[in-house]
């Protein structure tokens, strides 16, 4: 049972949906003739990617451009955190901006937790300086690649005015992909599924509430503590 008093829930998240930006686009199979697939052999060679388009957003976060689809959606999972200004409705903008990304659903939200910040100490993890975090997690649909996904998150933290002085610094908003469909990625940049999500009450406790076949009772009672 986790202490009422570090973590708790707050209240839900409810956005209505926001209109889409007008370019997405889905890549649909065209017959050619052989003539003009010969043509074009060498300029295709390789299977489709997900291919940026010189496209102007109606609405949202400004980016480099629009996408277009060329693989199915994946599901992904999102935590967010913030413990300055408004946590609350900088997690509810957040969630407002990623329902507004390229070939991206929010499908699923969880509710908001406040939790304290903590960091790694000489014997465990302890409370961090700073006030406490209003957490979440979200369910996502998109087609975009792990690498543009986590660009255009970090692109949403830069607007929230996101900065990384230190290690464990409060922080306007955090945005963490713990995982991205069944995939396994060990990169500079990123690491999936999140290296340090089994060990956070503040992730499990709202994944578990969206997607409980993903965690076990075993795994929430080893951070119950928390």
């Amino acid at each position: 049972m986790l202490k009422q008093q570090v973590l708790r829930p707050v209240r839900a998240i409810v956005i209505s949906p926001l209109p889409m930006p007008q370019c997405h686009q889905t890549v649909q199979p065209r017959r050619k003739s052989a003539a003009v697939a010969a043509s074009r052999s060498t300029a295709l060679a390789g299977p489709p990617k997900v291919q940026a388009i010189r496209r102007h957003r109606t609405s949202g976060l400004p980016t480099e451009g629009c996408y277009v689809a060329a693989r199915d959606a994946v599901t992904t999972y999102v935590a967010l955190g913030a413990n300055l200004g408004d946590a609350a409705q900088a997690l509810r903008q957040a969630v407002a901006a990623v329902r507004l990304l390229p070939l991206t659903q929010v499908t699923r939200t969880s509710s908001l937790y406040k939790t304290a910040p903590l960091e790694a100490g000489p014997s465990g993890e302890q409370r961090a300086p700073g006030g406490d975090y209003i957490n979440a997690v979200i369910e996502v649909q998109t087609s975009l690649t792990a690498p543009e996904f986590l660009t255009e998150l970090q692109r949403i933290e830069l607007a929230a005015g996101r900065e990384r002085p230190y290690i464990n610094a409060p922080r306007t908003l955090d945005l963490d992909v713990l995982l991205y469909g069944r995939g396994s990625i060990d990169s500079k940049h990123l690491t999936v599924p999140h290296p340090r999500m089994m060990e956070r009450a503040f992730v499990l406790v709202p994944l578990a509430e969206i997607a409980p076949a993903l965690i076990t009772a075993v795994q929430l009672q080893a951070v119950a503590h928390q």
